[in-house]
């Protein structure tokens, strides 16, 4: 792939305008292939000149550049987030979300997903920099659009339509917005509860009920903020047995919510066995 890239790179610096094109295609796909093997760093660079190269595209042809632009910019933010680049990541994302909006308004059917995708990646990045309104402005934005796709394509947009329900209630529940949050989460878990038959590898592991208990337990209403922690705790317990590595850590999060809600409502020696067995699970963690 770098050999392509090399190959691209000497043709364009003689025909920028023929062989630029090929040349952020192939930084596209170099990116993806350093992402996949761990190399984030180097993955960031090679994206960071893609979105250069697709900038200077897009300013000469944006109607034929603007959607690779877009979408180079998303995923630019993505990486420069989870490398602790924040002021450059909401930078970049904004801008994706801006040119995601023009392009939805004149062909919705086609953009409208990626601009739901960038304004969940904003609502995600607002926070962390102290802008809590403007993430709740940016998810509920979000979920409208997911809502408004998952009515035309449930198949393809349900799921993504749960997710960014789970990340609405996040936000207002942040922002002491308690019955909207809970009703948020509770239209999360129906759906997921109804992705879960088809799906069970995908949503069994995130029914969204430990947040669900958590809001539930923000409101008092504690025996089904049990129960739900309960029903969640039984799921984990299934997959970490299979898979310890991956999911002990979902099962002591989940068990230690499970002993804050046992020992709610007064059961403090089963809240003490809950919260031995999370701590039991540490070590293991650890270890491995």
């Amino acid at each position: 792939m770098w050999e392509s890239v090399a190959l691209r790179r000497d043709l364009a610096q003689d025909q920028p305008n023929v062989f630029n094109p090929g040349l952020a295609g192939s930084f596209h796909t170099l990116f993806n292939c350093l992402s996949n093997l761990g190399h984030r760093e180097e993955a960031l660079e090679v994206v960071r000149e893609c979105v250069a190269l697709y900038r200077d595209l897009a300013r000469e042809r944006p109607n034929a550049f603007n959607p690779d632009f877009a979408c180079s910019l998303n995923i630019f933010s993505v990486y420069l987030s989870n490398l602790g680049h924040r002021e450059e990541a909401l930078e970049a994302v904004q801008e994706s979300v801006a040119l995601y909006r023009d392009l939805a308004r004149d062909r919705p059917n086609a953009f409208n997903s990626d601009l739901a995708h960038s304004l969940n990646n904003l609502s995600t990045y607002l926070p962390n920099l102290g802008d809590r309104a403007k993430a709740l402005e940016a998810v509920r934005e979000c979920v409208a659009l997911y809502r408004d796709l998952a009515r035309d394509q449930p198949n393809a947009f349900t799921p993504d339509l749960a997710l960014s329900l789970n990340n609405f209630s996040n936000h207002l529940s942040d922002l002491g917005h308690r019955e909207e949050a809970l009703a948020a989460v509770r239209e999360c878990v129906a759906l997921r509860r109804n992705l879960a038959p088809d799906w069970p590898n995908a949503f069994n592991r995130d029914l969204s009920l430990n947040n669900f208990s958590n809001r539930l337990s923000d409101l008092n209403h504690r025996e089904e903020a049990l129960e739900a922690v309960r029903e969640c705790v039984a799921l984990y317990r299934d997959l970490a047995q299979d898979r310890p590595n991956m999911f002990n850590p979902d099962l002591a999060v989940t068990l230690n919510n499970l002993s804050d809600r046992l020992s709610e409502l007064g059961h403090q020696e089963e809240a003490l066995e809950a919260m031995r067995e999370c701590v039991a699970a540490r070590p293991d963690l650890a270890r491995n």
